[in-house]
């Protein structure tokens, strides 16, 4: 009997919480999902007081979480949980809507089985988020690719001319070479005979 409680037990407990762990979670996300739209409005209400406070928080992360929250990847979610979690506190902090569902649930089951919501508060992060970042970014890099494009089309309209001039100078050649060597009128043997002689 004591092998059973020490050995065995044990490992039977553990196989249930898993599974109730995860029914636990599933409920936990049915009810997040009902509230989304709640959330939204929310979101959109207070958008505008949001942003800087988002932005402060997501520039003093890890790159970690700031690759986890541009991609949104349930792997990515599982990978750095810690960091996750540590992510939802400080949203929770700043009164970010859903986060506090979220970052209860996520302290309760671990954000790897609530990743949905997880993903669903990031994706209203990301708004702030890629607004702030690719339109510099996007400007530079495009200005950057227009003047190499520039460059790399004088080089190359430098050498294609080069290369037109050649075939020009070839063609020229070719043709000055077929007219000195110009074929013979043809003779006919009738006309010959025909013809006056002076």
């Amino acid at each position: 009997m004591g092998y059973w409680k020490s050995k065995v037990l044990p490992k039977i407990k553990r196989v249930f919480e898993k599974n109730g762990r995860k029914a636990a979670a599933a409920e936990a996300c049915k009810s997040f999902d009902g509230s989304k739209e709640d959330i939204n409005k929310d979101f959109e209400e207070k958008k505008t007081e949001l942003q800087p406070k988002v932005v402060e928080i997501y520039e003093a992360s890890s790159t970690d979480i700031k690759t986890v929250v541009k991609e949104r990847t349930e792997a990515g979610v599982k990978k750095h949980s810690v960091e996750v979690q540590k992510f939802l506190e400080e949203l929770v902090k700043i009164d970010f809507p859903g986060s506090k569902q979220v970052s209860e649930a996520s302290s309760k089951f671990g954000p790897a089985y609530v990743s949905g919501p997880v993903l669903f508060v990031f994706e209203k992060v990301s708004t702030f988020i890629v607004t702030e970042e690719s339109t510099p970014t996007e400007t530079t890099t495009t200005t950057e690719t227009k003047e190499k494009e520039i460059v790399i089309g004088e080089e190359k309209g430098k050498e294609v001319a080069k290369e037109e001039e050649k075939a020009v100078e070839e063609a020229a050649e070719t043709a000055a070479a077929s007219a000195d060597v110009s074929p013979e009128p043809v003779k006919v043997e009738g006309e010959a005979e025909a013809a006056p002689k002076p």
